[in-house]
C-alpha cells in the first residue's frame, strides 16, 4: 500500500491526461506533423503504463487468470458490446452521426501506406486504449469518487466494490468523454462495463473485453462499407 500511495494518481491520470492533449495536439499541428502526432498519441500513453507497471505500480493488472472459460466470457463480453455500439446506427438511419469522411484517415502516411496506418490505429484502439481508459475509469475514477469526501486514497478501496455513488459517476463520465452522437451507446457500454467488473472481480477482464470489442469495431470498419468508417 506504502508503495501504491507513492506512485500517486500518476499511473493514471498520466497516460489518460496525455492521449487527450495529443488528440487536441494533433487537430492543430501543420499536416506534415499530424502522423508523428499520431503515433506520439499511440506511443506514449502506453510507455508510461509499461514504465509504472514494472517499476511497482498498477497491482490490479497482475494476477489476471481467467481460465478459458473466463477468457470465453471476457471475449464474448466484448463482442457484445461492439454488437450493440453499431447496431442502433446500421438499424436506425435518423440517429445522429458524422459524415463518413470524418473517419479515420487510413491516408495519414501517405499513399500506399494505409496497411500502416490501420495497423498503427488497430494498436492504438484495440491495445493502448484498453489500458488507458479502464486504469483511469474502473480503477482509479471508480475508487476515488468513494473517497473523495475522506483522505483521498483510492488505492483502500477494493477493486471491483459496488456502491451507487461511483457506478453513477463512471457511467456519467464514460458516457460524457465520447462525442455527442456516441452518447447513448457509451451509456450502454459503460453500465455494461461496470456489470461485468463486478462480476468478473478483476480489472483485467474488463480490459480484455474493452480491448476485444475496439478489435471488432475495426474489423468492421475495415471489411464492411465506407459508410461505417465513423466507428474507426
Amino acid at each position: 500500500m506504502a508503495e501504491a500511495r507513492a506512485h500517486g494518481w500518476w499511473p493514471y491520470l498520466g497516460p489518460y491526461g496525455l492521449f487527450l492533449i495529443l488528440v487536441e495536439v494533433q487537430g492543430r499541428v501543420p499536416e506534415s506533423l499530424e502522423p508523428w502526432v499520431f503515433v506520439l498519441r499511440v506511443l506514449l500513453p502506453g510507455l508510461w503504463i509499461l514504465w509504472f507497471f514494472r517499476h511497482g505500480a498498477l497491482r490490479e493488472l497482475r494476477g489476471y487468470r481467467p481460465g478459458a472459460a473466463g477468457l470465453a466470457g471476457d471475449v464474448l463480453c466484448g463482442v457484445a458490446i461492439a454488437a450493440l455500439w453499431m447496431g442502433p446506427f446500421l438499424f436506425f438511419s435518423s440517429l445522429p452521426r458524422p459524415a463518413p469522411s470524418e473517419g479515420f484517415d487510413a491516408g495519414i502516411f501517405g499513399p500506399g501506406r494505409e496497411t500502416l496506418a490501420l495497423g498503427v490505429r488497430l494498436f492504438g484502439f484495440a491495445v493502448v486504449t484498453p489500458f488507458v481508459e479502464e486504469l483511469f475509469v474502473r480503477s482509479f475514477l471508480i475508487r476515488l469518487v468513494d473517497v473523495v469526501d475522506g483522505d483521498m486514497n483510492f488505492h483502500k478501496v477494493p477493486i471491483a466494490r459496488f456502491t451507487w455513488r461511483s457506478f453513477l459517476a463512471t457511467v456519467f463520465w464514460f458516457t460524457f468523454t465520447h462525442v455527442t452522437w456516441e452518447w447513448g451507446v457509451a451509456a450502454v457500454a459503460g453500465v455494461i462495463f461496470n456489470l461485468w467488473l463486478y462480476h468478473r472481480r478483476h480489472l483485467g477482464s474488463v480490459i480484455v473485453a474493452h480491448a476485444v470489442a475496439n478489435a471488432s469495431l475495426w474489423l468492421a470498419v475495415v471489411l464492411g462499407p465506407e459508410s461505417i468508417r465513423m466507428f474507426l
